[in-house]
């Protein structure tokens, strides 16, 4: 099946997803889409960021919601709060064409009288942050007495971040009225516990690129120098980039700060998202990244949750992460949507061994360069 009508899509989204330039289903709308469209019962999707989950499940999410029936059909979980609005925003947009069908999105961060009064009104689809759905619940905001799906959107970031005990009281609060629908790029022993806990062992499952977590697409480079010489080694990969976009990751919020003083130093269009920043502030930061404003944004692995912009030639890892995953989910915010990028690791020579460990757990090849 090479088009989205093959595929059970309705004409109306196929016109909306025209408008957006998706002609072609990605691999993982293939494989997703017409058991969700038809069956709908638990399903596992396996798949790198930036493969096209949203539309995987969005399409489904949309063409099984009943638009005369105001209530709350659908619930998708996300990790972080720009994430959740990108969701929405995409839902929204595939609507275009469609009968109106009603979306919110909620999440910390902003008042949450506010999003009470917007669930108040007719909604078939709420997107969520995990901690501000169980807020909306124990103030009793939020109806879920007639949730037929529930979406995990990258599952294994959420259980990452610490949303455990919130996910277990979503998934046990709603145990006998949904099907779970979870989406992950890594499947962690603590995101398998969640599946036996709570989904039918009979699930769906689909992965893509089972020998490769992280895309395909991505050249992985490392270069090696002593700690005292990593920013003019890192100055000069960014000079030779010009005028392209990326991301670059540090371990620490305040490594981030230091390294945006050194960066606009050297007159490098630059930005940073960490924990110390206001919502309004972190919005500001992305939505000038986002508009190719600002060439880099600095951050952490947890302010970076969900951050998905178009066309970024490459991420660095300034500091290696701490945890193996947290390299895939690096790595993915480059060579979106079939397109090519690099991930560049800047480390000292005894941080080669970890270099050597990711290849082998994520089954990738580095190519080492040379700093000049």
């Amino acid at each position: 099946m090479n088009t989205f009508k093959q595929l059970g899509v309705k004409d109306q989204y196929i016109k909306a997803l025209q408008e957006l330039k998706i002609t072609s289903p990605s691999e993982i709308q293939v494989k997703s889409i017409p058991f969700l469209l038809d069956q709908g019962t638990d399903f596992i999707g396996q798949a790198q960021t930036g493969t096209g989950k949203t539309v995987a499940f969005g399409i489904p999410i949309l063409q099984r919601t009943d638009s005369n029936f105001d209530n709350i059909q659908s619930i998708i979980l996300t990790p972080t709060r720009e994430l959740g609005q990108q969701i929405a925003k995409q839902l929204f947009k595939l609507t275009k064409f469609s009968e109106k069908i009603f979306i919110e999105a909620v999440y910390g961060g902003e008042k949450i009288e506010l999003q009470i009064r917007a669930l108040s009104r007719p909604t078939h689809i709420v997107v969520a942050t995990p901690g501000r759905l169980i807020d909306l619940l124990e103030k009793k905001a939020i109806d879920l007495s007639h949730v037929e799906t529930i979406v995990l959107d990258e599952a294994d970031e959420m259980l990452s971040m610490g949303f455990k005990e919130e996910l277990d009281a979503i998934l046990r609060y709603t145990i006998n009225s949904r099907n779970v629908w979870l989406f992950s790029a890594t499947l962690p022993e603590n995101l398998k516990e969640i599946i036996q806990k709570y989904m039918s062992v009979d699930a769906y499952k689909v992965e893509i690129g089972k020998t490769h977590v992280v895309n395909r697409n991505i050249e992985h480079q490392y270069v090696t120098c002593e700690p005292n010489f990593k920013f003019s080694t890192l100055v000069q990969f960014l000079s030779v980039q010009g005028r392209d976009s990326g991301i670059i990751f540090c371990r620490t919020k305040s490594g981030t700060q230091h390294l945006v003083k050194q960066l606009l130093s050297k007159n490098f269009s630059t930005d940073a998202i960490h924990g110390d920043l206001q919502q309004r502030e972190r919005e500001k930061a992305m939505r000038a990244f986002k508009n190719h404003k600002v060439q880099l944004l600095i951050t952490t692995d947890v302010s970076a949750r969900g951050i998905d912009v178009e066309d970024l030639a490459f991420v660095v890892h300034y500091d290696l992460p701490e945890k193996l995953e947290y390299y895939t989910h690096r790595s993915g915010r480059t060579a979106r949507a079939g397109k090519k990028g690099v991930s560049l690791s800047i480390i000292e020579p005894k941080e080669v061994r970890k270099i050597r460990q990711i290849e082998q757990s994520l089954n990738i090849n580095f190519k080492r360069i040379t700093a000049k």
